[in-house]
């Protein structure tokens, strides 16, 4: 004999409210096994409980929607688990980002007097690259770049062109200044011949800059950028421009982000001769 569920008893076996209960039947994800044609009213399967305590374990892990569509709708236990594992690696990636972003906070605050940053000036360029162009929010940045770059060193490869240098990024002033705007992702190449979906050639331009070596995590990498600012405004020799950061070693290189190395760059007009 079958065993159905009211939505409310459903829920209270399952710790998902009715509102959610809902929402995920809206969206596809767990669909009752009965519908009352007239007043709407949902039932569920005894079977459904392990189901929807499945998508709620993996909702309290961060997952979206979506990947958990993926999750529940595999074909076989291995695609499941490879959904699975690919987000307990974003999610390991994350928490090492918070760990770095604790350990600047704390040395930030330890500090009595600022660590001196070195700085050289240095004209770059021209020099030709594969490049991806995007209009996003600053909080998406990251995530953006590791993919802009998987493709950009994908049609490097495909087009038999020589890398010449680090990958590459250009930040507008806008997307540091209003949180959104233009973001550039670079790999510097021999022949750029390569064009194809998103990824065009270009052409990056002579400029000055103040770079220095930094280390890898981002509140490390925004102070390094702080550092070089400062410099810029104690001299007033900045220009409007994108700041570029090069990214020395990096995650094509090494897992490791202890390892990670970033160049900092910052426009400035040049006012002696460089060497």
């Amino acid at each position: 004999m079958t065993t159905l569920l009211g939505i409310g008893d459903f829920s209270r076996m399952t710790f998902l409210s009715v509102t959610t209960l809902r929402h995920y039947h809206e969206v596809g994800l767990l669909t009752p096994a009965e519908v009352d044609p007239e007043t709407g009213y949902r039932r569920y399967l005894l079977e459904q409980v392990a189901t929807a305590q499945v998508i709620r374990r993996l909702r309290e892990l961060g997952m979206s929607l979506d990947e958990v569509h993926v999750v529940i709708d595999a074909p076989d236990v291995a695609e499941r688990n490879a959904a699975i594992s690919a987000h307990l690696r974003r999610m390991e990636g994350e928490l090492e980002q918070t760990r770095e972003t604790v350990a600047s906070l704390r040395r930030l605050l330890d500090e009595e007097v600022p660590a001196a940053v070195p700085v050289e000036y240095r004209v770059t360029g021209p020099s030709d690259a594969l490049a991806i162009r995007a209009e996003l929010a600053y909080a998406d940045a990251f995530e953006w770049l590791a993919d802009a770059f998987a493709e950009l060193r994908y049609a490097a490869d495909e087009g038999g062109a020589g890398r010449t240098g680090p990958d590459a990024a250009l930040l507008s002033n806008e997307l540091l200044e209003q949180e959104f705007g233009e973001l550039v992702a670079i790999v510097p190449v021999d022949r750029p011949e390569t064009s194809q979906g998103r990824v065009a050639r270009a052409r990056v331009c002579r400029g000055s800059s103040t770079p220095s070596l930094s280390t890898p995590a981002r509140s490390t990498t925004s102070t390094a950028r702080t550092r070089r600012s400062a410099v810029v405004a104690e001299r007033a020799i900045g220009v409007q421009g994108p700041i570029r950061e090069d990214y020395v070693v990096g995650a094509a290189e090494t897992s490791d982000v202890s390892l990670h190395r970033t160049e900092v760059g910052w426009p400035v007009c040049q006012t002696t001769p460089a060497r």
